[in-house]
């Protein structure tokens, strides 16, 4: 890694707790969820392409709904956002047969564990659809998730890393907040966190997600390792 990229993260407020999004930063499925949307879309009477699509995961489901019927001119109202979503769920369940970890996660929560740093999953994905790649991951034990089930709001409002937080008893403001996409960058600054940005498994690039507030970017998780060397436990 580059010696100013390890002095940028050196140079960060340092965590009490570290949180990460899901699809796409630590598990490879962002193309999985691009796919089950497409095919939920084209279903529901909205044709959608990929490219267009690719930008918008992450975003609540039932947002992502409203916006790609809005787009074709045929907005439609939250009973039928809900029922697209769910059924999108679904069909993601079906698919993700085989997710595959991004690289570095294990690096990076091993020394998270030896600093006395807390982490969590904090993921828009509905309870449902988080099983396969939770165990993908290959943790001794279910980490802590907190997923769109505990909120009203999904991302990119603040409220599922704001309950993460309250969950693990940590101030947000020593939070880092891990995620491949544009929506978990604006969620991590509204949420008053450290929004950190991925790009293994991602659908835009750094570029987008410094944009949209990422403090850094890295390319895989194990280079956020350096930054833990002066990690005080959290009390």
């Amino acid at each position: 890694m580059a010696t100013d990229t390890v002095s940028a993260l050196r140079a960060l407020p340092s965590p009490a707790a570290v949180l990460f999004d899901l699809d796409g930063t630590l598990v490879d499925t962002v193309g999985t969820r691009i796919e089950a949307w497409h095919r939920t879309l084209d279903d529901a009477g909205l044709p959608t392409p990929p490219e267009a699509i690719a930008p918008l995961i992450g975003i609540d489901g039932r947002r992502l709904a409203r916006e790609a019927a809005a787009a074709l001119g045929r907005p439609i109202d939250a009973a039928r956002a809900e029922e697209i979503d769910r059924r999108s769920g679904e069909i993601y369940a079906m698919l993700n047969d085989a997710p595959r970890p991004l690289p570095g996660i294990g690096e990076l929560v091993a020394t998270l564990d030896a600093r006395g740093v807390v982490w969590a999953i904090a993921t828009s994905s509905r309870k449902d659809q988080v099983a396969a790649s939770v165990a993908a991951l290959g943790f001794g034990e279910v980490p802590r998730i907190v997923d769109a089930s505990h909120v009203e709001h999904a991302k990119p409002a603040p409220d599922l890393l704001l309950e993460a937080a309250a969950q693990l008893g940590i101030d947000p403001a020593r939070c880092w907040y891990v995620g491949d996409s544009t929506w978990d960058m604006e969620a991590a600054v509204a949420a008053g966190m450290v929004p950190i940005g991925v790009t293994a498994g991602a659908a835009v690039d750094a570029a987008a997600l410094r944009a949209a507030g990422a403090r850094i970017t890295v390319e895989t998780l194990d280079e956020l390792v350096p930054a833990f060397g002066r990690v005080i436990p959290a009390s």
